[in-house]
């Protein structure tokens, strides 16, 4: 079997879904061209600010992407084979994902852009508000300490890191540019594109001709500098307006992602490349965790990701323009990330099993495999490489910032923090713990020195689904009470709601085993899993009793399709 046949069905049945699920749940949700949205109503320039679909299509693609779609699919293919990753991508993507996203967008433009939060507290009730809001703070802390050790672990990197580190650097000071010239000096937005896309690739060609190194004789460890380095971008760039620097970073990282998709998309359909990793390694991974739950809470984006939520209740919300492109920005932005993870996987379905090329980190595996689809289009493959690693960081760069951002939001409406001086305080705490984390000298088992990223990836993934879970739980509370399409909703949250608490359970057990085996010993994982999951049970219990309070009508009545009262 070949790849084509692979990359060919999966593209078939994302068009399918975006074309008539996509379709039928903007008809459900009764989307409206003549509604205004808050970003026209309110537009500050800051926070609230109208944006054309296509650019904030890319914007919130590259904010939700990440390195999430690719290190998810990479790792469940290689601890449970192709095929069940691919399945739960696919499907996941198009019934759960896209419509998580798409829901949570549409909510929270309905209620004034207010975040998923604000949207418990009105639907859930105070107690669950607060509870809420700790466990989403709880969940940005995890994106952000993974992915920053993530990002400095690419910078270190031996034969290319240093390039990457530069071209990284020169590509946010080309985006701050962009956004002066479109904002400032009132350049269209065509012009910019043709202008800045240009220089973006003269920077990742230079950047590998200066690569940007932390000296070995310093005397803290180089991946420690770039920690510090990557905490204080996240400062400055959830504090700045978002026009100087997240929508047009966001607007170029989403070509990044286009590039990437379309390298990666004609290497499978014209490479010839055959499948070699074998598709199906058994219903528990060498490491002994079980299929069920454990894949789908590895694979969180490019199937379901609660982040999405917090990214398009956050931000997105406050730049949609129309209601109409709720259905490409969310559901259509989901499914793109999807083909992102198709196309992560596929790099993997190249690897003969047993080879080292399965023992290396998932950037890696994922660099070599899109330079060997483009390397035979007459691309030189180490600038392939290069290209890749940059885009790798970039996505992470792109969700970094937003999780900063947003976690400053959060702590703000916990705290009442209010003005510049609340924005900084804010920001400062939510990076503190991040800080703490990828500062310490993680060991696995065996003693051996782990990344901070793998230490934490689990618990990032089970926390992330949960919160997936416990929005569209919000998101059904509220369809039900306005009679909306709340099956929608409530069919993916159950399922996600039973993965991610069976997961949590899993993590929990070994700890207890080892208290009731009178070993008692400080497991960090295990407890901050049993206060996900008392915080999640809180947060369900208080949406089963507005659910059962609600009186809506069933989900395909001529009402709901009709649209009257």
């Amino acid at each position: 079997m070949n790849l084509f046949s692979v990359a060919l069905l999966s593209g078939i049945l994302f068009i399918l879904g975006y074309v008539f699920y996509g379709r039928q749940l903007a008809r459900w949700f009764r989307l409206d061209a003549k509604r205004t949205t808050p970003a026209c109503a309110v537009n500050d320039g800051v926070d609230f600010v109208p944006a054309k679909a296509p650019f904030l299509l890319g914007q919130h693609f590259s904010a939700i992407a990440a390195a999430g779609p690719i290190v998810g699919p990479i790792l469940g293919a290689l601890a449970f084979g192709w095929l069940p990753t691919l399945l739960w991508i696919i499907f996941g993507a198009i019934f759960f994902g896209a419509v998580h996203d798409f829901s949570s967008l549409v909510s929270s433009v309905r209620h004034k852009a207010r975040s998923i939060v604000e949207l418990v507290h009105e639907h859930l009730g105070p107690r669950a508000h607060v509870l809420f809001m700790g466990f989403v703070w709880l969940s940005l802390i995890y994106v952000i300490t993974a992915f920053t050790d993530l990002t400095s672990s690419s910078f270190v990197e031996p034969t290319y890191g240093g390039g990457v580190a530069t071209s990284s650097l020169l590509y946010l000071l080309v985006a701050v540019a962009m956004g002066v010239c479109l904002y400032r000096l009132r350049l269209s937005l065509g012009l910019a594109t043709a202008l800045f896309l240009p220089i973006v690739g003269l920077v990742i060609w230079f950047g590998q001709s200066i690569p940007l190194t932390i000296p070995g004789t310093w005397p803290v460890r180089p991946q420690l500098v770039w920690n510090a380095v990557i905490l204080g971008y996240c400062f400055i760039a959830s504090i700045i307006p978002l026009w100087i620097l997240l929508q047009p970073r966001g607007y170029l990282g989403g070509y990044f992602l286009y590039v990437t998709l379309a390298a990666g998309v004609i290497g499978l359909l014209l490479g010839g490349d055959r499948i070699q990793y074998p598709a199906f390694l058994g219903w528990t991974s060498q490491r002994g965790f079980p299929l069920f739950p454990i894949l789908f809470v590895t694979v969180a984006c490019g199937a379901c990701s609660g982040f999405h939520g917090i990214v398009s209740s956050g931000t997105t919300s406050k730049q949609i323009a129309r209601e109409p492109d709720c259905r490409l920005v969310g559901y259509g932005g989901m499914l793109l990330e999807g083909l992102v993870a198709v196309i992560a996987l596929a790099t993997v379905m190249l690897l003969i099993p047993g080879s080292a090329a399965t023992t290396q980190s998932p950037d890696r595996i994922y660099a070599e495999g899109l330079s060997h689809f483009v390397e035979r289009f007459g691309v030189n493959r180490d600038f392939a490489r290069s290209f890749v690693l940059l885009a790798f960081a970039t996505f992470i760069y792109d969700t970094l910032d937003v999780a900063t951002r947003l976690g400053r939001y959060v702590f703000q409406e916990l705290t009442g923090w209010k003005g510049r001086a609340g924005s900084v305080a804010a920001t400062l705490a939510t990076l503190a713990l991040p800080a703490l984390s990828v500062s310490w000298t993680m060991t696995d088992l065996s003693g051996k020195i782990v990344p901070a990223w793998r230490v934490f990836w689990t618990l990032f993934g089970t926390s992330n689904q949960l919160l997936a879970a416990l929005t569209l739980t919000a998101v059904t509370v509220w369809l039900k009470r306005t009679k909306g399409p709340w099956l929608v909703s409530a069919v993916p949250a159950s399922f996600m709601v039973v993965m991610t608490l069976w997961s949590l359970i899993l993590m929990i057990q070994p700890w207890f085993a080892a208290f009731a085996g009178g070993q008692p010993e400080m497991n960090w994982i295990a407890f901050i899993a049993l206060v996900l999951f008392v915080l999640a049970v809180l947060v369900l219990t208080e949406g089963l009793k507005a659910l059962t309070q609600s009186h809506g009508t069933f989900l395909f009545s001529p009402r709901n399709r009709s649209g009257r009262k």
